[in-house]
């Protein structure tokens, strides 16, 4: 009987501690807005042979407001606008971004996860479910993963552009 009291004894105390540890553990909550700010400049990247995209973004608000253009050997092919607006209780950014060579909004949610690290998910529903994971690797340059499901579909580098 003593032999069991003393079991029970120690299963509540390390029971007891490790509770207590993990409500000791405080979730410091991201700021997404000031995070989304290293987004504010000019940004190149390489997609092929002869292709490029470059891209703008202006702070604007709690939100960004992006230009973008894939240019195909001295040739603007396409044009991307993107409206990206901070909604305080999903803890979110909602992003509507119009493609000049398609007739559908793409709506999307972006946060970040880490101070350098956050993922976008594509909300439409008729669209493929596309997930894309980005990461500041320096304050010049971002990497961004795409992902069908589990499946990386394609990874670009994205660096500053300074003037």
């Amino acid at each position: 009987m003593k032999t069991f009291s003393k079991i029970i004894l120690i299963s509540g105390l390390l029971l007891f501690n490790t509770y207590g540890i993990k409500a000791q553990t405080t979730n410091t909550k991201l700021n997404q807005v000031e995070l989304m700010k290293q987004f504010v400049g000019s940004w190149k990247s390489e997609m092929g042979k002869d292709t490029i995209i470059t891209g703008e973004n202006t702070a604007f608000g709690n939100g960004l407001i992006c230009s973008s253009q894939i240019i195909a050997r001295g040739k603007i092919i396409n044009s991307i606008k993107q409206l990206f607006g901070y909604d305080k209780k999903i803890d979110k950014f909602i992003v509507a971004e119009l493609i000049e060579s398609s007739p559908v909004i793409e709506m999307c949610e972006v946060w970040f996860t880490s101070k350098n690290k956050g993922e976008l998910i594509i909300t439409n529903p008729a669209n493929v479910a596309l997930k894309y994971k980005f990461e500041f690797k320096t304050p010049d340059m971002i990497v961004q993963t795409a992902l069908e499901g589990d499946k990386v579909i394609k990874d670009i580098t994205l660096t500053r552009v300074k003037e």
